[in-house]
């Protein structure tokens, strides 16, 4: 059996990111790494900074990440993308043009006969009302026709002007905080809750916190959050039995 590989957060195209084509550049020459090695890849969100489709328009750049996913796709690799809350406005271009399988929200799916809970993680277990509002506006479907209204020109600036004073707002706090226990963290109190109506969960994976957790939650149970590819280069691999969570490191890592 060939791999299955798990990423997330690489936030292309964010205006805070000095190093944006550096970062793209590592992404496309990790999945062309693994593209023979690779049965499916799945992306658990927030891969772009910014998307938004219009009918007839899609973003500008990423030509070097969405023609590697497509010669993935062209070469038989399930190439899977769940939303995240910074593209969450993917239609059918994706699908159409790259033959990925877009995902709008988390979902269980059954891999070599383990049971994989997955999803980007943003709304799950976080009680900031704050955040859960915004997140209800930006998924409103009227909210969306309205902004799509907006000329390209003025609205893909907007949104990239937005999530990048989002991000130096948050680096200005002091960046992603730590891993927060286990009795804390959002995302592992929701799969603990989860799980008590699930049992049969091998491994819940998701990205978002921008930090490297893999915590058992009972003999049978795990928890994985991917860390990011902004600084961490980090991502999961399942070879059919084993799952392990692992760093990129150009020149070293052999996949």
């Amino acid at each position: 059996m060939k791999n299955i590989y798990f990423i997330s957060d690489a936030h292309l195209g964010s205006l805070a990111i000095a190093h944006s084509r550096q970062q793209e550049r590592r992404l496309v020459r990790f999945l062309d790494a693994i593209k023979d090695k690779a049965s499916a890849v799945y992306m658990l969100g927030d891969m772009f900074d910014f998307w938004f489709e219009y009918r007839m328009v899609v973003p500008r750049g990423y030509t070097r990440f969405l023609g590697k996913v497509s010669e993935l796709t062209d070469n038989g690799v399930e190439v899977h993308f769940f939303v995240g809350n910074h593209d969450i406005w993917c239609t059918d271009y994706l699908e159409r043009e790259c033959g990925v399988i877009v995902h709008h929200g988390p979902m269980t799916m059954e891999l070599s006969d383990k049971i994989f809970y997955m999803g980007h993680g943003d709304g799950l277990g976080d009680k900031d009302w704050k955040f859960q509002l915004i997140r209800s506006i930006f998924r409103n479907k009227l909210c969306q026709r309205m902004f799509a209204c907006l000329h390209p020109r003025w609205a893909m600036a907007f949104g990239l002007a937005w999530a990048k004073h989002s991000r130096q707002k948050h680096m200005k706090q002091g960046g992603e905080p730590p891993y927060m226990g286990e009795n804390k963290e959002p995302l592992v109190c929701y799969a603990k809750d989860y799980l008590k109506a699930h049992p049969d969960v091998n491994y819940f994976m998701f990205g978002h916190r921008h930090i490297e957790l893999d915590l058992m939650l009972s003999r049978t149970s795990r928890v994985l959050i991917l860390g990011d590819w902004i600084s961490q280069f980090t991502y999961a691999v399942f070879d059919g039995e084993n799952l392990f969570l692992e760093s990129y490191i150009e020149g070293e890592t052999e996949l």
